[in-house]
């Protein structure tokens, strides 16, 4: 039924826009106080504010609301389409009362632009396997952490529903979107209708569809959830077992990009009891991702790559395995959840697995001849603004580099820069204990910082290059210059990375 769904769908933008049906006429009708209640599963609320009658009001009970209403408010709210087209089509079904929603649907919307999401009804019951989600939690992290520069052509491999397009599609001139389900495509082709979005729709797996094409950027929120190699629900399942869909699609990310182009994605990575022991303190995490990335730069030759892998979050594997089984509808206390969840610690246990990383992967491929940056970063820090921001300064700040030599250039620290200073009270008084240099937006940096590391810091005020500086601080510490320049070095390096540090007169922050 819903293959219909496509055909209807530019029809029922016409219905919505002119019902109000969207995020600004949601918001308006409900308020700050019912729309809370609305997010937390609490519909009552919504439900009083709402008119007390017309199409908005229907369209809200069905689809926000879940309630049935009677045929003729069914009919009255789509008309001109009827109410057999659209029972046809698969978006609502007959109930005992009248009719009922039969897919997930609702209004969606950024700074660029308003939409609407169709998607598969989240039943509480368990999810069928080929279950299609809207925009949940991991599908909106990685909106909100996308590179947003105009770009040609854009990729969403994995689309599902279509949120990462829609969002791209502010940026993009051209748009692609992969999925290897074609009902998670039928859908996104349903969204991309009601939504007057212009997009490519391919059914495939991986890169298959997109085979000798590259592309400016490419977006992509995989089935990367580490488990048994099965597939129980396409969404969150490769069938590759263990991170094996995170280490194919990071690997083989830069044969789709185009020189310059951008690739972001969702992984996740298993940290193994051998991988904390042989590496140093805080970066085991690391050793599987480095490795895809390793792979990734061999794949981007004769030019290099570009990497920022942030790790956002740590599982270990009890909780890890909890957390998905309830998000798939199982009780993990149930017969089958418990078998479920010994299926996939007896897999971990194998694996050696300790933990389950998360984070965003962030590519680029280089111009022959230049060589990249790669960078872990453990950002388990609560961050309030957007990422994407931030990843999109963090690859000019890059840039920037190979084209500059810092000890040859005057920097300052911009207003966004604060120095902690922490104290410890004794029998002399107030005895200092430590600095700390912190950034007081974005991701919120924050690094240590010795008396030396201070009164350097206290130099950059533009006037002087970073080389005439750290020669005066040696004079004035009674130090080597050159053994205090090669260990002043990487700290400004990783300063003027995390923004703390830029260039004067530089757009580069």
């Amino acid at each position: 039924m819903i293959d219909r769904l496509p055909a209807l769908a530019p029809r029922l933008g016409d219905v919505f826009r002119a019902a109000g049906f969207t995020v600004e006429g949601v918001a308006e009708a409900l308020g700050a106080e019912a729309g809370a209640a609305l997010d937390r599963g609490e519909p009552e609320p919504a439900r009083r504010c709402l008119p007390d009658d017309g199409s908005f009001r229907t369209l809200v009970r069905l689809f926000l609301l879940s309630e049935s209403v009677t045929a003729a408010e069914a009919t009255a709210a789509f008309a001109p389409a009827t109410l057999d087209e659209v029972l046809d089509a698969g978006l609502l079904r007959r109930d005992a009362e009248g009719v009922v929603a039969a897919l997930d649907l609702r209004p969606h919307a950024d700074e660029h632009g308003s939409w609407w999401v169709v998607s598969d009804l989240d039943s509480g019951d368990g999810k069928a396997t080929e279950h299609v989600l809207g925009a949940g939690a991991a599908s909106m992290s990685l909106a909100r952490a996308t590179v947003r520069r105009p770009v040609a052509t854009l990729l969403d491999l994995g689309a599902g529903c279509g949120v990462q397009t829609l969002h791209a599609s502010g940026h993009a001139s051209s748009l692609t979107a992969t999925d290897v389900s074609e009902r998670a495509n039928t859908l996104a082709r349903a969204t991309f209708a009601i939504s007057g979005v212009d997009v490519e729709v391919l059914t495939g797996p991986w890169w298959e569809p997109v085979a000798g094409r590259r592309f400016d950027q490419v977006v992509c929120n995989p089935p990367f959830v580490p488990g048994p190699p099965a597939v129980e629900h396409v969404y969150r399942d490769s069938g590759l077992g263990g991170d094996g869909a995170s280490a194919l699609l990071v690997s083989t990310l830069p044969d789709v990009l185009a020189p310059g182009g951008v690739g972001q994605l969702l992984a996740s990575w298993l940290i193994t009891g051998a991988d904390l022991e042989a590496a140093e303190p805080g970066t085991g995490w690391t050793t599987r991702p480095r490795r895809w990335i390793e792979d990734a730069t061999r794949a981007a030759a004769p030019g290099g790559l570009d990497a920022w892998v942030v790790q956002r979050d740590v599982a270990d594997p009890a909780l890890h395995v909890g957390t998905w089984l309830r998000d798939a509808g199982v009780d993990p206390a149930s017969p089958a959840g418990r078998a479920r969840t010994a299926e996939w610690l007896d897999f971990f246990a194998e694996h050696d697995v300790a933990g389950i990383g998360f984070g965003f992967v962030t590519v680029r491929r280089t111009a022959p001849g230049e060589d990249g940056t790669v960078v872990f970063e453990d950002m388990r820090q609560a961050i309030g603004d957007p990422l994407g921001p931030e990843i999109e300064a963090w690859l000019d700040r890059v840039a920037w580099l190979r084209g500059h030599d810092l000890l040859d250039e005057p920097l300052v620290a911009p207003p966004t820069t604060a120095l902690e200073r922490g104290f410890t009270g004794s029998d002399e008084g107030w005895q200092r204990i430590g600095g700390t240099l912190v950034r007081l937006d974005g991701p919120q940096w924050r690094h240590d910082l010795d008396e030396l590391g201070e009164s350097l810091l206290a130099g950059c005020r533009g006037h002087l290059p970073l080389s005439d500086l750290l020669e005066l601080l040696a004079v004035a510490h009674g130090r080597d210059a050159e053994e205090l320049t090669a260990a002043a070095l990487p700290v400004v390096r990783e300063l003027f990375l995390h923004g703390l540090l830029v260039p004067r007169g530089e757009a580069v922050a």
